[in-house]
């Protein structure tokens, strides 16, 4: 999962700083959420699916289909 959020992060070219502000939370947090040592809000899950345009489903490694559920 935690693989997954940084590759639609650099795909998109953006900062852990940039996706901090965009979930309201400081980059270490957000960094944490990268690694693993800090478990994500589902809150901030549904931001990151809606912003990537994906599932959670595929945010969190439940299916490597990328498209979101109508």
């Amino acid at each position: 999962m935690y693989q997954r959020l940084r590759d639609l992060r650099e795909d998109k070219d953006l900062t852990q700083q940039e996706l901090a502000t965009l979930l309201k939370v400081s980059q270490t947090t957000y960094s944490r959420y990268e690694s693993g040592g800090l478990d994500i809000p589902s809150s901030s899950l549904i931001k990151l699916a809606e912003f990537y345009k994906t599932s959670i489903d595929y945010l969190v490694g439940l299916t490597n289909n990328k498209k979101p559920y109508r």
